[in-house]
């Protein structure tokens, strides 16, 4: 199985520590609105900047955010099998063309020394590092490294299925089809038939 490596933390240290700047965001708004010949002032634009830049606020706020704060809870279990959480629904933004991707995430990894996170934060996980400009690959390689910097996960294999609306609404207009990425960390990545046990898993969910 392949794997697309990309330095996804450098990517996120670049926007540690900035701030959405909405007067500038609305200012843009506008003149997009006006360079396609409408007419920002009419009734239904009139405050489109507003909620746009309010928008950009929130679907973006992972750009602001470290995701290996939320997996500072931290529990010791008696078992150290694999963890699996199935179906984690997402939202996200093609950094190409600003449309959205959404889909599902499956998250496994392999606790290190008995010590597991709470299965919500896998979930809140995936909200922080899908809410920013980006593509699929970069995701679902960001979502495998914080587990493993934070976790210090033996094994972690993530699986990121997806639809593009950049390819469903334009250019090739292929509604219904999918894009699906894998990143493999730790014992997941070199042992390849406790990978396909994990695979395995995921496809009985299906």
């Amino acid at each position: 199985m392949a794997t697309f490596h990309v330095n996804a933390r450098q990517v996120q240290l670049q926007h540690q520590a900035k701030s959405v700047d909405t007067a500038r965001i609305e200012q843009a708004v506008r003149m997009i609105l006006e360079a396609i010949g409408e007419a920002p002032d009419r009734e239904g634009l009139v405050d489109t900047p507003a909620r746009v830049a309010r928008m950009y606020q929130e679907i973006f706020s992972g750009l602001h955010q470290d995701p290996r704060d939320e997996l500072t809870a931290r529990f010791h279990v008696e078992h150290g099998e694999v963890v699996l959480v199935r179906d984690i629904p997402f939202h996200s933004m093609c950094e190409h063309h600003l449309l959205p991707f959404f889909g599902i995430a499956h998250i496994a990894y392999l606790p290190h020394n008995h010590v597991v996170t709470g299965l919500s934060k896998l979930a809140r996980l995936v909200d922080v590092v899908a809410k920013k400009p980006q593509v699929q690959e970069r995701m679902t390689n960001e979502i495998a490294d914080a587990l493993v910097e934070a976790l210090e996960a033996e094994g972690v294999l993530v699986v990121v299925d997806a639809e593009h609306l950049c390819m469903s609404m334009r250019g090739i207009r292929k509604p219904g089809s999918r894009t699906t990425t894998v990143a493999t960390r730790g014992r997941y990545l070199h042992h390849p038939h406790e990978r396909e046990e994990v695979l395995r898993l995921i496809r009985l969910g299906g």
